[in-house]
């Protein structure tokens, strides 16, 4: 399967061969009862080794499996307030906040507007400035308030 007229060639002890044509590579690994494996297709010439392509692959899967392992997926959650929330609430409100962060996880601060509530944004934007500031020891905003329609939003993320 190997079509580039000369490649590098690496033996089966990883003893460097130099470039050679792949007629010579294919022999060398069928009398080592081993196949001829394209390492480097980028390369100029192509890097081949000598080796079990079984085992090869197999190690391949080993290695993906072992960084999806230990990739972390970072969620965006969401926490609604409202612009004349009682002080209980908040702190209720805030636990979830804090705790999400710590979990690692973005959050997605709504602050929805009803009827006369739209009057007075400015409630609202210090609503959210009163967040930001206690959130401040665990995450960083990573987009400031802006009004969306009839809700003003805010993303705070985790300080890594």
């Amino acid at each position: 399967m190997i079509r580039a007229p000369e490649i590098r060639l690496i033996d089966h002890n990883g003893d460097n061969h130099g470039v050679v044509r792949p007629e010579l590579g294919v022999q060398m690994a069928e009398e080592v009862g081993l196949d001829l494996v394209e390492i480097s297709p980028n390369a100029a010439p192509p890097v081949c080794k000598i080796m079990d392509f079984g085992k090869y692959k197999y190690e391949l899967q080993k290695k993906a499996a072992e960084a999806r392992k230990n990739q972390r997926v970072i969620e965006i959650k969401e926490v609604k307030f409202r612009p004349n929330i009682d002080t209980h609430d908040y702190d209720v409100k805030m636990r979830s906040v804090h705790k999400f962060l710590e979990e690692g996880d973005k959050v997605k601060v709504t602050l929805r507007f009803r009827g006369r509530e739209m009057a007075h944004i400015e409630i609202g934007r210090s609503l959210l400035e009163r967040i930001s500031a206690d959130v401040d020891a665990l995450g960083k905003v990573e987009s400031m308030p802006k009004m969306e329609g009839r809700q003003m939003i805010m993303v705070v993320a985790p300080r890594s």
